[in-house]
């Protein structure tokens, strides 16, 4: 497993060294690739790795990092605070990003 350091550590990494260097937005049933205006269904990106981070001091500064890739081959990042179950997202997105769906985490 790669030790990704911090946060910013991470996306740093993720973005200069593993090419993840779009960044994504988190809608109800989609994800937003803001700088190109385009959406992306559900079906049509896969989730690379996840990564969760705790804060040192406050048990509530969490933060969990999607590494993700588009079907029409467009990676980058996707930052949610507190995890994808805090947020106003489908149940559909939910299992999509879901830490325990059979995925290791990185």
């Amino acid at each position: 497993m790669k030790d990704y350091g911090t946060l910013s550590q991470a996306i740093n990494k993720l973005k200069l060294e593993e090419g993840y260097t779009e960044d994504f937005n988190l809608l109800d049933e989609k994800i937003q690739l803001k700088s190109k205006d385009q959406t992306f269904g559900i079906e049509e990106f896969e989730v690379d790795k996840v990564l969760r981070f705790e804060g040192m001091s406050n048990p509530d500064d969490n933060a969990i990092l999607y590494a993700i890739t588009t079907s029409n081959d467009h990676k980058g990042i996707l930052v949610d605070g507190y995890g994808v179950s805090s947020g106003q997202v489908s149940k559909k997105m939910m299992k999509k990003l879901d830490l325990k769906d059979h995925r290791e985490l990185d």
